[in-house]
């Protein structure tokens, strides 16, 4: 008789604890594992303590270092999704989370079943097709290596979040070919995803911040962006 999977851990970084226990409600009837934080310390504590899948990260934590600032320590010493709480309006906040590193966000108020939704959806993503179809792409100076989820030039080891290194490889995947950001977002996000095209837009411009001329990325005006 095999063993019992284990189920998979989300640690949930809110200080409102009536969303806290509704989030964590939603997800334990999906199987998972929830871990409650309450502050940006604590949440850091429990991710490098309960080393999740996820982390669901509300933007607006009290204290001292608020949820960007928790993203930004996470992304130094970590790959673990990030799924990010902002309140409606606050777009700023929300392209800045996914300059850091953010996988997606979710803004208040929303429904507990899409946050649960949302949730499954990007780990698919982590584990899904790019962990089925080990190899290495090639563009211009740059090494895709699906296999090991890297990204490399010239040998050395370039820092990607989740999301960054997703969207690298559906465009090495489709080298060439140019690719409006609707399909972009079905590629990378998902179908289901239905979040502003201009996330886009903020994803390639960490790729071009972070390789430069290394990487043959260009917009297709019009249209949306093309990988030489």
């Amino acid at each position: 008789m095999s063993a019992p999977v284990e189920p998979r851990t989300v640690v949930v970084v809110e200080d409102d604890r009536h969303i806290a226990d509704l989030v964590e409600m939603y997800l334990r009837q999906d199987g998972f594992r929830v871990v409650q934080a309450a502050d940006a310390e604590r949440g850091l504590e429990a991710v490098r303590t309960q080393v999740p899948a996820l982390v669901i990260l509300d933007i607006g934590l009290p204290g001292p270092t608020d949820g960007l600032d928790l993203c930004r320590r996470l992304r130094a010493e970590s790959d673990v999704a990030v799924l990010m709480l902002t309140a409606r309006d606050d777009e700023i906040d929300r392209v800045l989370g996914l300059e850091l590193g953010a996988d997606d966000y979710v803004t208040k108020p929303f429904a507990p079943r899409e946050l649960a939704a949302r949730v499954k959806a990007i780990l698919r993503r982590v584990d899904g097709p790019a962990r089925e179809q080990p190899g290495v792409l090639t563009t211009g100076a740059v090494e895709v290596d699906v296999g090991r989820r890297e990204a490399r030039v010239e040998g050395r080891v370039v820092s990607l979040a989740t999301r960054e290194f997703e969207l690298l490889h559906y465009l090495a995947a489709n080298q060439g070919l140019a690719l409006t950001r609707r399909k972009i977002i079905d590629g990378v996000w998902g179908a289901e995803w239905y979040g502003d095209e201009r996330t886009v837009d903020v994803h390639v411009a960490q790729l071009r911040k972070k390789f430069g001329d290394l990487l043959p990325l260009a917009t297709v005006w019009g249209v949306g962006y093309r990988l030489a």
